[in-house]
């Protein structure tokens, strides 16, 4: 049987919460320039509404407000919504605080979460089904009336709807005729299952309210409980970027605007706008600074990453056939992996991503037995890019040698109770000049780069803008004990990209050594083409100020040891 997809309603509502539900992830701290900024991203990239937080629950979120309705946060997209609840037991909604918080928050929309599960009403609140209804009634109410656009979040549905059914669908029914422009049904322990939604969900579609969802991941549901929901009816779908929030987090919204765009072929974001997805996912992970993570769907690294061979001989053919979409459309890259797991396909592709011809069977099948080798010995290619292209132009003999180490030491000293103190020594030869410095360091590692970067940096200024940015250890063979050999994996950045090496040996210290050197001999490697490349174009130089075009680029390059057009 061929699978059919619903028909698009008329009107269909994308609702990002990751500023409130997202930011209460463990160990997320946003301050309020990170809501603001994030708040922009999400405008961007189309959402119809942002939750900004909940104004009169904390001093931050109400300055939140204030700078965002102040001309700090334009929107081009969406509505910003305050949070808030329902009024307290025994208070006029027109009194109630919080309900004046959300009336004075600026937003034009307000979001009230409500109880809809009797044993809440009961034992939360400690009120009458009836006062619960009321309270629902004379909130959405009161703040229609004052001319804001109000949703409901129906806090507890689904489990609420399996134990009292009748007053489940009696809280829909309420937030309808108050005037809720649409009653949003929470699965907020996330425990529901996607064969379970279509009938609640139809049940609440069936009182002639539009319908909402919002589920949790704690069952790892969450975004196909969503598309089960919409494939029931729902008309508004909420969600946070990245999977954040708490517990196991929410539904991933970019993963539910793509499914629907791309899967049921509905337009909910503006035209184009999800070529930007995985954009702004890493952007806004920049700022919570919690990761994406690479396997996450569509917009992970892994993604579309490919490891088997079998996989790459037809992605050769066509790279439809081990891909579910084009990962252009959400702004991704097919990458190809390289490790022992790789045919010739894999390493003829990652070649040519990376510039380089390997076309001759001949070359690319020892290319490709040389990293089965290595390997064999403990490198991992598919997590160290860069270490594979530095071992693909040794074996195309297309490396320049940027640096030549002459010898190296290091020592710890440690005096009595005091922490140690690393030395490093080194001795090198770089374009002709013969370096030799002293570097001291927390620790051995750390002393060797000091003393390395103090010998490159006179002869490749450009170099004092690289950093390592991350430096992992991991042990191969445990049942080894310390003669174990070790992996040691460097990540490098010069602030517009990050590159990883890898080093392996049973010296802890020689192959953080190796993985090193190899992330500036990398690095250096493409500074010197990128100069010949602004040479020829023309374009200014970006070492120190140093002029270009001019004949010393090209010289830089042949006292390396590589000519212009092998390295390109």
């Amino acid at each position: 049987m061929v699978a059919t997809t619903p028909t698009p309603p008329r009107t269909f509502q994308v609702y990002d919460v990751t500023l409130r539900d997202g930011s209460q992830q463990e160990g997320m701290q946003l301050s309020i320039n990170d809501k603001l900024r994030i708040a922009s991203y999400l405008d961007d990239f189309g959402v119809g509404f942002i939750e900004g937080g909940w104004p009169g629950s904390n001093p931050k979120d109400s300055e939140f407000f204030r700078r965002a309705t102040s001309g700090e946060l334009p929107l081009r997209n969406a509505e910003l919504v305050a949070f808030g609840m329902t009024r307290r037991v025994g208070v006029k909604a027109a009194d109630d605080p919080l309900i004046g918080a959300l009336r004075d928050s600026g937003a034009a929309v307000a979001t009230l979460v409500a109880k809809s599960h009797v044993g809440h009403v009961r034992e939360a609140l400690r009120t009458t089904l009836e006062e619960n209804l009321e309270m629902l009634r004379d909130s959405v109410t009161h703040l229609r009336s004052e001319g804001m656009r109000v949703f409901i979040d129906a806090e507890h549905f689904f489990d609420g709807y399996r134990l009292d059914r009748a007053y489940a669908l009696e809280v829909v029914r309420t937030a309808a005729e108050a005037g809720a422009e649409a009653v949003v049904l929470c699965d907020t322990n996330g425990g529901m299952l996607p064969s379970w939604m279509g009938e609640i969900v139809s049940a609440a579609v069936g009182v002639g309210a539009p319908i909402g969802i919002h589920c949790h991941n704690d069952s790892g549901c969450a975004v196909a409980n969503t598309l089960a929901a919409v494939d029931a009816g729902a008309v508004h779908v909420q969600g946070c970027v990245n999977g954040y929030g708490e517990r196991t987090g929410n539904a991933d919204i970019i993963s539910i605007v793509a499914n629907l765009e791309l899967k049921y072929g509905w337009p909910v974001l503006p035209e184009g706008n999800l070529a930007e997805a995985t954009r702004t996912a890493q952007a806004i992970a920049e700022i919570t600074n919690v990761p994406a993570g690479p396997r996450r769907a569509y917009i992970g690294t892994s993604a579309f990453a490919h490891k088997a061979g079998l996989h790459a001989s037809a992605i050769k053919v066509d790279p439809n056939l081990y891909q579910h979409v084009d990962p252009a459309r959400v702004g991704n890259d097919m990458r190809m992996l390289v490790s022992d797991m790789a045919g010739r396909a894999n390493i003829q592709i990652k070649g040519e991503q990376l510039g380089f011809d390997l076309s001759d069977r001949t070359v690319a099948a020892a290319v490709t037995d040389r990293v089965k080798e290595k390997e064999l010995q403990g490198y991992t290619y598919d997590a160290a890019d860069a270490s594979f292209e530095l071992l693909l132009r040794q074996e195309l003999d297309q490396l320049p040698e940027v640096f030549t180490v002459s010898h190296w030491t290091t020592t710890s000293l440690a005096n009595g109770d005091t922490d140690p103190v690393s030395e490093a020594v080194v001795k090198l030869v770089a374009l002709g000049h013969t370096q030799y410095f002293v570097g001291e360091g927390n620790g051995p590692v750390n002393a060797l780069d000091m003393a390395l970067r103090r010998c490159l940096i006179p002869v490749y200024p450009t170099m004092a803008g690289y950093e390592l940015q991350d430096y992992r250890v991991r042990i191969l063979d445990g049942s080894s004990g310390t003669e174990a050999s070790v992996r040691v994996l460097i990540d490098t950045t010069n602030g517009e990209r990050t590159w990883t090496t890898v080093g392996v040996g049973t010296n802890v210290i020689e192959a953080s050594w190796e993985a090193l050197c190899d992330a500036y001999r990398y690095g250096l490697i493409h500074l010197l083409e990128n100069r010949v490349e602004s040479a020829e174009s023309g374009r200014p130089g970006d070492d120190g100020g140093r002029p270009v075009p001019g004949p010393d680029d090209r010289g830089d390059l042949a006292r390396a040891g590589g000519s212009v057009d092998s390295v390109r």
